[in-house]
């Protein structure tokens, strides 16, 4: 099949924004979907890139979309199909970075997803498999005969597999989720690490089950020996697994919408009364008793990409059941998580057949405790957030909840511990520091601005770096061990209000007295009170540093020999 095959299917509605003969007359070898930014080392020679361009924003400058382009022609990318949702068009820049390096380059519209120029490539590459009498199917009559039947049993993928390539005499075959979980693998097939699945998902024997999933929600068929099955009868199997997987969601959905009703009724302004709230964890499959943890994700704002974030992390998790959902009171792009116990009935149906859509993985009823949870999605999130590099994902985690009335106080700690995640101040497991600075560093506001110099883990060695964005991570309430830590969990329209109102005039960064003033505020705290040390890491004399901090108790009314005085003003300079 050819570029300009593609162009002649009134049913994708292609436009061609580039591309002369050359280009078109290019012989398609496969497709691989892809939002990375540097996909290069991810691609064969002839394939279709489709993308969705997630990876670009309106911001960017040029620079950004040519080492996109450079990279498709570095690995012999057959075009390019850029997806027009997520812009509302194709960017300019991008066609002319393709005009550039000579690929072709094709909009998607909106109403195409790229399931079905996947599906057209490959019907058209190895024939129709459902309509030409020529082209018969790859997969035996009667392995196809069998598959409809587990599929209609609704059979775990275990099962699915391993019938799949029964005729073949069972190779080793692997079904593999985005962040490298084993979602179900033959009996000839050894366990693998998430760090050796992870490095499977970038095989040439690795084909996409469901190529318009999220990066998170993604499916993988992994065959080791590349000669095990040829390329037609792999892409049978993939769609046996798609349709196995759209059954999965549909009842992921009812899952989410009974999660959703769970935290809505313990998100109420008053505890809800015990015998609602016990129905409501039985009905997501979760025990009455407790230790709970409750965990918030923030992460794409678009569909339910955070939602299907937070249930890959869970699903990492063993011993232990969870409802994932959205709260009436969230924000776009977050999603919230119970985790518990299982109940009888759960744990049963957990057992015996496959959890992938269920509460949790594992067959063991609550054997990991909330410590374990806690290091568990540390230890993840890195791997998490590398499936999609463009969009931060932060998480707050609570402290146990030790009965279901205890759950409205861990929802409160969870979204707290949240909004610190998103300050990128906090010192939980997930946080990136800036160049040059060792974890844990604290700082204050740098030297020139109000709010004063910035001290380096308190020795009064002033930086000049800015603070880094945030970086994607996870706090849990248990990280929150320094009074910057815990002030970065109040509303940021909060915590401005109390520093205005905290420091009075010296608030007023216009002023360039009351800048002086709130600098030495700065240096003389960080010092602990002591005006000798203030006065040199100033370079003043000792008796303008009294002047001084006199001036700052008279503007703000306090008195600074006063340890809670000090402490005040300590918060407000955090809070600016």
């Amino acid at each position: 099949m050819h570029v300009e095959d593609l162009l002649r299917l009134e049913s994708l509605d292609l436009t061609l924004l580039w591309g002369d003969g050359p280009q078109l007359t290019r012989e398609i070898s496969g497709v691989t979907a892809t939002d990375l930014e540097d996909p290069g080392r991810f691609l064969q020679h002839g394939e279709l890139v489709l993308s969705g361009l997630v990876w670009w924003a309106p911001a960017d400058d040029e620079a950004k979309a040519e080492r996109f382009v450079a990279a498709l022609h570095g690995a012999g990318a057959a075009a390019l199909l850029a997806g027009e949702e997520t812009h509302g068009g194709v960017p300019e820049v991008l066609v002319d970075a393709c005009r550039r390096h000579g690929i072709a380059i094709l909009s998607v519209p909106v109403h195409t997803s790229f399931r079905a120029v996947t599906d057209s490539v490959y019907l058209r590459q190895w024939g129709d498999l459902s309509r030409r009498p020529a082209a018969p199917y790859a997969l035996p009559e009667n392995v196809r005969a069998e598959l409809s039947r587990l599929l209609a049993d609704g059979t775990d993928p275990d099962t699915l597999l391993t019938r799949a390539v029964a005729h073949l005499g069972t190779p080793p075959a692997y079904v593999l989720s985005g962040t490298g979980r084993t979602i179900a693998r033959t009996p000839t097939a050894g366990p693998l690490s998430v760090r050796r699945a992870a490095e499977a998902l970038t095989a040439t024997t690795t084909l996409s089950v469901d190529p318009d999933a999220s990066p998170y929600g993604q499916w993988h068929l992994h065959l080791p020996d590349p000669g095990e099955a040829p390329p037609r009868m792999l892409h049978e199997i993939a769609e046996v697994l798609a349709q196995h997987r759209r059954t999965r969601l549909r009842a992921e959905t009812r899952s989410r919408a009974a999660a959703s009703d769970l935290l809505a009724l313990i998100d109420t302004p008053s505890n809800p009364a015990p015998a609602p709230l016990r129905r409501a964890l039985q009905a997501c499959g979760l025990a009455d008793q407790g230790p709970y943890t409750v965990i918030t994700v923030h992460g794409p704002a678009d569909d339910d990409g955070a939602l299907d974030a937070l249930t890959e992390a869970l699903r990492h998790l063993t011993g232990c059941g969870f409802a994932v959902g959205s709260l009436p009171t969230g924000e776009p792009g977050e999603a919230t998580a119970l985790i518990g116990a299982r109940t009888p009935t759960a744990t049963a149906t957990a057992t015996a057949t496959d959890t992938d859509t269920g509460t949790g993985t594992g067959t063991a009823a609550g054997t990991d405790t909330p410590t374990d949870t806690i290091a568990t999605l540390k230890n993840l999130w890195v791997t998490l957030q590398s499936r999609s590099a463009n969009v931060p994902l932060h998480a707050g985690v609570s402290t146990p909840a030790a009965t279901p009335q205890d759950l409205k106080g861990a929802l409160t700690q969870a979204r707290y511990a949240l909004t610190a995640a998103r300050s990128g101040k906090t010192s939980g497991t997930g946080h990136t520091p800036g160049a040059g600075q060792a974890p844990g560093t604290r700082h204050t506001p740098r030297a020139g601005q109000a709010g004063g110099t910035r001290q380096a883990g308190g020795t009064g060695e002033a930086g000049a770096a800015e603070d880094p964005a945030p970086a994607a991570g996870i706090t849990a309430i248990e990280d929150l061990t320094t009074l910057d830590a815990l002030l970065t969990g109040i509303p940021a329209d909060v915590r401005t209000a109390f520093g205005i109102h905290a420091l009075g005039p010296l608030a007023d960064d216009t002023n360039p007295s009351y800048r002086m003033l709130l600098e030495t505020l700065d240096v003389f705290l960080a010092h602990n009170g002591s005006w000798a040390r203030t006065a040199e890491a100033l370079h003043l004399h000792v008796n303008t540093v009294h002047y001084r901090i006199q001036r700052v108790e008279i503007l703000t009314g306090r008195d600074l020999a006063r340890l809670d005085h000090k402490l005040d003003l300590k918060a407000a300079l955090l809070c600016r």
